[in-house]
């Protein structure tokens, strides 16, 4: 079975200064300096990376989708959560994009409901097999309760996709005992474990997802989130997973939030509704033009901050925890285009990482509970080689976009500390949401301490996707304690990168079983630097220094620990 690897080189990336100065190609490379203080702690690190999802349920047990969904969860930092649509959806397992269907549900001719899990619990059995704890979307609706149920199989990338899928139940008792059963399943099988799950209902019901009114989705909320209770009195229930936050969105959220709060629950006849965590979804909106593509960061950072304001102006929900239920550089993972062509390259995981640190500072500005970052990318079956969708891998290999997930993932456990740095490279936040990452990069860090290890991620991101020099980063590190060892993880053009050696190997559509062999070696972590002795400044231990360079869209990632 392929699990995330670490390749270790024999290479050192951390260099001197006088090897940086006799090394022609650094000449034209910007000097920076970044310090880090490792014994000024300034909060409490928890992880927001760890939550994964897709349109295409079907996938999860596909070979590919197995393997992969394994090696989300051995990143073993935090427990990773998956969210899907098309759990309810009326088929018979096929998958294409944007399509799943498990056929839970249907009718005898005389109406009484006939119950089928065997294809969701294929699903749930390799989420759990996996140690991948699922986050349950309830979605979408069965043929036979669909009040207009024709055409129902949508021909994605051809016609409207938003069919009789996306319309409410015609009968909401039949549709609460389905929700009640499928829990009441969900807990038999798998018992106690089920407490540690995530429940919300319906996916984007402020667009065409959901053909019905507002109100209607709120009365759906209200009859699933009773259901659910119904089988699992302590379930942790969410939404409503609307898209932005936007103008659009914006209405949406905000009564769905009164709701909760004070309306009428149409399935207990009580004030308000169970809201255990609130959801929705922030995107980018990248550009193709003069050659390049030019991402959006700072849509999509906007818009997560425009929901955070929201609930952080409201007592009744200012504490209540956020999961951006789709967090991603643009909407649609199934499509392709020029502006989509960030996705292979490097340039897919340093905006990650730029999106994701930054996403702490705005939670910490505006003093909201953010608990997740949902990453709508997973991987597509019987599809060529790097074929621009937004993935995280392809035909069971590693993009670099994966790696940086690996390494955020390296930053600790609940419970690990930030840490104070600084960088005379970074862009401020403001900055950044009124201009984006345009004209100078963001060369920047973060750094955690585990006891007595810390570990520091670089970035040097820009929006636009053109050459540049790299990065000459001077890294002060003080605060130290005891004897340490150095390591240094690094993902850029050369390095834990299998595009581009997809590339040097010819661009293959379909991949044998050597050219996946060596494009999983080519993209998996690479360690190029391993245990080495941190030496001290002249007379002052516990401080150090480190020069390395970082190529622009590169991600590095240094762990420095004890030496026992």
């Amino acid at each position: 079975m392929h699990r995330p690897t670490v390749r270790a080189l024999s290479t050192c990336f951390l260099l001197p200064l006088t090897a940086i100065a006799q090394n022609p190609s650094a000449q034209s490379t910007q000097p920076f300096t970044i310090q880090v203080h490792a014994a000024q702690t300034t909060g409490s690190y928890a992880p927001i990376w760890n939550y994964f999802g897709a349109d295409e349920p079907n996938y999860t047990y596909a070979p590919n989708g197995k393997q992969f969904l394994t090696e989300l969860g051995h990143l073993g930092s935090a427990p990773v959560y998956f969210r899907t649509h098309n759990l309810f959806t009326t088929g018979n397992g096929d998958s294409s994009l944007k399509w799943g269907s498990t056929n839970v549900y249907t009718e005898k001719p005389d109406g009484t409901p006939v119950y089928d899990f065997t294809i969701t619990d294929r699903i749930f059995d390799t989420l759990i097999a996996a140690h991948v704890r699922p986050l349950v979307e309830i979605g979408f609706m069965p043929e036979v309760l669909s009040t207009h149920p024709e055409p129902y199989r949508h021909t994605f990338p051809k016609g409207d996709i938003f069919t009789g899928w996306t319309y409410p139940p015609k009968d909401e008792a039949k549709w609460s005992k389905l929700v009640e059963v499928y829990a009441g399943h969900l807990r038999d099988r798998y018992g106690a474990q089920v407490h540690d799950w995530l429940w919300e209902v319906w996916n984007e019901p402020d667009i065409p997802y959901w053909h019905a009114t507002w109100d209607e989705y709120n009365r759906l909320y209200d009859l699933s989130a009773a259901a659910i209770r119904k089988a699992l009195p302590e379930a942790k229930i969410g939404g409503p997973e609307a898209t932005g936050i936007s103008d659009k969105s914006e209405p949406f959220l905000r009564q769905f939030l009164d709701h909760c709060a004070h309306g009428a629950n149409a399935a207990t006849g009580e004030t308000g509704a169970p809201l255990d965590f609130i959801s929705y979804h922030p995107k980018g909106n990248p550009k193709f033009a003069d050659g390049h593509v030019t991402m959006s960061v700072a849509a999509q950072l906007r818009a997560a901050e425009r929901g955070m304001k929201i609930l952080a102006s409201d007592p009744r929900w200012r504490n209540t925890p956020i999961i951006l239920g789709e967090f991603d550089p643009e909407g649609c993972a199934a499509c392709k285009g020029p502006q989509n062509a960030y996705r292979n390259g490097t340039l897919y995981g340093v905006s990650v990482a730029e999106a994701e640190m930054r996403l702490y500072e705005l939670a910490r500005r505006n003093r909201v509970n953010l608990q997740g970052a949902v990453t709508w990318a997973f991987e597509f079956e019987d599809q060529p080689a790097f074929a621009g969708y937004r993935e995280l891998a392809t035909n069971g290999v590693d993009k670099p976009v994966f790696n940086v997930f690996q390494m955020m993932s390296m930053l600790g456990k609940p419970g690990a500390q930030w840490l104070a740095v600084s960088s005379d490279g970074a862009r401020s936040l403001n900055d950044i949401l009124g201009n984006g990452v345009t004209g100078a990069p963001d060369v920047n860090a973060v750094a955690t301490r585990n006891g007595d290890e810390v570990d520091i991620l670089l970035w040097n991101y820009h929006d636009a996707d053109v050459k540049a020099p790299p990065a000459t980063i001077t890294l002060q590190i003080d605060g130290l304690k005891g004897d340490l060892l150095e390591s240094e993880y690094l993902v850029d053009k050369e390095h834990s990168n299998s595009y581009s050696a997809w590339l040097k190997m010819g661009s293959p559509e379909h991949l044998d079983k050597q050219q996946t062999l060596r494009l999983r070696s080519a993209g998996a972590l690479q360690e190029v630097t391993s245990d080495k002795p941190v030496l001290w400044g002249k007379g002052e231990k516990g401080r150090t220094s480190l020069t390395l360079q970082l190529e622009r869209q590169g991600v590095a990632l240094i762990r420095l620990r004890p030496r026992h």
